[in-house]
């Protein structure tokens, strides 16, 4: 099982590997031309996919660092790479993004009265088109190894194909004599940076301080209490390890039961919950239940 979770880890490298090289081509088109057309919006989104640079740099380093086997310092292994990389990769995405802000702010007040070249809003429905493609790659390869990273991915990419085509409406909008629609894109796009920026920060710190779907819980307690064998379900918990799922039960059973009987209700609780949900480990505590006096 852990092969195939390594396994799935380095193909989940390629799909961080063509989210960098799109971004990387996608950045410099924009840039280019947003300076040329004179388009604070495109700039803005040129911005945007540099911080995605950094972003896809940050998950294939935490992918790569991930798949290190356990060592004498991290006998565990080395799964919480990822998320740290993905925290890391979120304050510098929240710093580009107050950037791309207060340089369109700057614009609005300065009070712009050209309207970018045309080439600009051309360009940002190109750049829309290649990251739907890469969108579709990475949610179908997210899907077929079940990776968390790659599908985080895949939703950051059709969300830079959104943010072009707001950057398109704006720049266009901005040729019918709405100047000043331009800079305004630029705001939202960097007001879009930051939230991403912001929801990246809340999820891993949510991961990081062992903070789980309470609804998932219960459907564990669920599946844990219809084991054959199971009294009760005295207590469950669950918390992250990187892109895995680790629960700590503690059941009751009779107390009539020997210990290898025992031992084997815990090892089919370990079963269900590893095929049921795809739990990486389970740790099963026996207590015995005595019949009320």
């Amino acid at each position: 099982m852990n092969d195939l979770r390594y396994s799935n880890l380095q193909l989940g490298e390629k799909g961080a590997v063509i989210s960098i090289i799109a971004y990387i081509c996608l950045s410099a088109l924009k840039l280019c031309i947003g300076y040329a057309a004179d388009s604070e919006a495109l700039k803005a989104d040129g911005l945007n996919n540099a911080t995605d640079i950094v972003a896809s740099i940050a998950v294939l380093i935490g992918l790569r660092v991930a798949r290190r086997p356990a060592d004498s310092d991290h006998a565990y292994g080395h799964w919480k790479a990822e998320t740290i990389a993905s925290m890391v990769a979120s304050f510098i995405m929240m710093a580009v993004g107050l950037q791309v802000l207060y340089g369109a702010i700057s614009s609005i007040f300065a009070g712009k009265s050209e309207s970018p070249d045309p080439i600009a809003a051309w360009t940002g429905v190109f750049c829309a088109a290649v990251m739907y493609v890469v969108y579709r790659y990475n949610k179908k390869l997210a899907l077929k190894i079940n990776s968390q990273a790659v599908m985080a991915a895949a939703r950051d990419n059709i969300s830079d194909a959104w943010v072009s085509i707001g950057t398109a409406i704006g720049i266009i909008g901005a040729g019918f004599g709405l100047p000043w629609l331009d800079p305004v894109t630029a705001v939202i796009v960097g007001a879009l940076i930051c939230k991403t920026a912001w929801d990246i920060f809340s999820e891993t710190t949510h991961h990081l301080t062992d903070g789980f779907d309470e609804a998932l819980i219960e459907s564990y307690k669920e599946t844990v209490s219809n084991v054959e064998g199971v009294q009760e379900v005295k207590d469950l918990r669950a918390r992250h390890y990187g892109n895995n799922i680790v629960v700590d039960t503690v059941i009751l059973v009779d107390s009539e039961l020997d210990i290898h009987q025992a031992h084997d209700i815990s090892t089919h609780v370990e079963e269900h919950l590893c095929r049921t949900y795809d739990v990486y480990a389970v740790h099963v505590h026996v207590e015995p239940l005595f019949a009320a006096p």
